[in-house]
């Protein structure tokens, strides 16, 4: 079985210690437009490629998915330049961000099969005249619960996904709407085992958890360190209940974090509690680094008797079965 990275086809066994969700370059709908947002691609790919070698070469980290949307600042060469410098594998995704915060208007008005239709082209040809196929879906939700347009642009993703047999990988906000995407790929004929619901760990409860795992997908704990969102220290229970209730081999760990982004920060209201947590790792150097989940993270985890072959097992067998459409082993509750 063969996996598209940015640089060309390999076979899902090289994959390694994968991050399955992390960003090189984000910029939102109208970023460009702005005269004071300040963008140096030299300077960007010298840090994409600072930080991945720091990953490759201190922690073993071979792979780095960067299911960046389409309207969001994705650039494939620069995923191709950064990917050559810095000896790292990346994966690049097809799809689009949720209503609220991109699906541009032409391709609102488009029907399901003409969006499946350029997500196919993506997978299969390749993004514009690059060359470089996607090797993944991304499919993105807003919150409490999916729109009208949003369920549209996921049925493309069905029918882009039974044609070519890519995974998906998904956005939830805030944690939300998770058991209702599955419901909706597996009416559209989608496994479940070929879906990444995404950004599950920012809901603390793990009754949701069990919600996503009983439903037969992976789950992604890949917003570590989004103090904002979650504290770790809850992140690290709810991993540690998945795996102590034999669904270790659903379960992903990422950060998603950024290399660089164009524009001003969100505007979403911080509380002065993650002012300070913020403050806190910026003056350690941790606010925003890659290596945040291994140096700071990963020790919860062992502090809460998860081993180091349950940490391996995540970080590499369950990507590669992930990608490789294996279906999932038989649960075995530790």
């Amino acid at each position: 079985m063969m996996v598209e990275t940015v640089t060309g086809p390999i076979p899902v066994e090289r994959l390694g210690r994968t991050l399955m969700h992390e960003h090189l370059f984000i910029a939102f709908p109208g970023a460009w437009f702005d005269p004071l947002a300040s963008y140096s691609r030299a300077e960007l790919i010298a840090e994409a490629v600072r930080r991945l070698v720091q990953l490759r070469t201190e922690h073993k980290v071979r792979t780095f998915v960067d299911p960046c949307p389409i309207e969001l600042g994705r650039d494939v060469t620069l995923m191709q330049e950064v990917s050559e410098k810095a000896g790292m594998q990346i994966i690049c995704t097809t799809g689009f961000y949720y209503e609220e915060r991109g699906l541009p208007f032409y391709w609102r008005a488009r029907t399901e099969e003409e969006i499946a239709e350029l997500y196919i082209r993506e997978i299969t040809h390749g993004i514009g005249e690059t060359g470089v196929k996607a090797g993944a879906l991304k499919v993105s939700t807003g919150a409490p619960v999916v729109t009208h347009q949003e369920m549209k642009f996921l049925a493309a993703a069905c029918i882009a996904q039974r044609a070519t047999g890519v995974p998906v990988i998904t956005h939830t906000t805030d944690g939300c709407a998770g058991p209702e995407q599955q419901q909706l790929f597996a009416a559209a004929g989608v496994a479940a085992h070929r879906c990444l619901i995404g950004h599950c760990c920012c809901n603390a409860d793990h009754l949701y958890h069990r919600r996503i795992v009983d439903g037969g997908s992976y789950i992604g704990f890949d917003q570590i360190g989004a103090h904002h969102f979650q504290p770790d220290d809850v992140r690290a229970d709810n991993v540690a209940k998945l795996v102590r209730d034999g669904f270790r081999a659903q379960v992903m760990m990422s950060m998603d974090r950024l290399c660089g982004h164009l524009g001003k920060p969100s505007a979403r209201k911080l509380s002065f509690e993650e002012i300070a947590r913020i403050e806190e790792l910026k003056s350690r150097g941790l606010w925003q680094e890659h290596t945040y989940m291994f140096n700071d993270f990963i020790p919860m985890l062992r502090a809460r008797d998860i081993s180091e072959e349950d940490i391996v097992s995540i970080l590499e067998d369950n990507p590669r079965r992930f990608f490789a459409g294996e279906v999932l082993p038989a649960r075995s509750a530790n």
